[in-house]
């Protein structure tokens, strides 16, 4: 009896359940060695995202992409600050608001000083520090690009299912970091880019089931997951979580623990890519 309810469970979930799979920032420079943020762990998380369009594409309906989008002078990149001495602070250090008012680190160009203080401060009311990362996907550069691997299974994909893939770019705009798909850290009203994407999220909405893969858990992803239970919290119920198809930047372990469980509470599932077309 049991496994005949579970087979009914499976054909109904076949007939009734269109799913998108949404990648988070499978790029070079997180997921090829030679990146300028190589995120360990990633090239197996490509193969089996790679492996699981191979074996159960056709029970994918499309794929949504998200690309980190930089400008080599970000404020997240050390060539956008100085210190007392006039030197970039290293990647990895991390700028307080206390930092900046004391001036132990300020922006390299003096116009930026005003809008880099309310930047600073709002994540700090926010409960967040700054850090500075390495320059990594700067815009038109090969650590931009979408990993060469799974771009081209998605390329066979299409062709072979007649169904699409769509790449959303975010993090250009240079005063506030991009982490999570839907929003920048610190929103600015008068930068579209920066706000709330209703387009992805009304997007995403519209499937019963959304498979959530990328780089990196600890960062990007886990934002993307915070955002969604934020300001889209009927996407999260539909979302799994796919535990094979991400990793954490070293030294962040633990950052996504928090999240991932609130989803969890919210009705998230967990499953790696084999268990999640598999009646898991």
């Amino acid at each position: 009896m049991k496994s005949l309810c579970m087979f009914v469970k499976n054909i109904r979930q076949h007939i009734y359940m269109n799913t998108v799979l949404f990648i988070i920032d499978p790029q070079n420079d997180f997921c090829n060695p030679k990146g300028s943020l190589f995120v360990p762990g990633a090239v197996a998380d490509i193969d089996r995202i790679v492996g699981m369009i191979d074996n159960y594409g056709q029970s994918i309906d499309e794929v949504v992409l998200t690309a980190d989008d930089h400008l080599p002078n970000d404020i997240s990149h050390p060539t956008f600050w100085r210190d007392k001495v006039g030197e970039p602070p290293r990647p990895f250090s991390q700028i307080s608001y206390q930092d900046y008012e004391e001036g132990k680190f300020v922006p390299a160009a003096p116009e930026d000083a005003k809008v880099v203080e309310s930047y600073i401060q709002q994540l700090e009311e926010a409960g967040k520090a700054h850090t500075i990362w390495p320059e990594h996907c700067i815009s038109g550069t090969w650590g931009a690009e979408i990993d060469s691997k799974l771009l081209e299974k998605l390329i066979e994909w299409t062709r072979r299912s007649n169904r699409h893939y769509q790449i959303i770019r975010k993090g250009w705009y240079p005063y506030s970091e991009h982490f999570g798909a839907f929003e920048a850290e610190v929103p600015y009203p008068m930068e579209e880019s920066t706000l709330f994407n209703t387009p992805l999220a009304r997007k995403l909405d519209k499937f019963s089931r959304i498979l959530l893969a990328g780089e990196a858990k600890s960062h990007c992803v886990c934002h993307t997951v915070a955002q969604m239970i934020n300001k889209a919290p009927e996407l999260v119920a539909k979302t799994t979580i796919l535990t094979d198809a991400m990793s954490t930047i070293q030294g962040y372990e633990t950052l996504s623990d928090v999240t991932f469980e609130k989803a969890k509470r919210l009705g998230a599932s967990f499953a790696t890519t084999v268990e999640v077309f598999n009646g898991h």
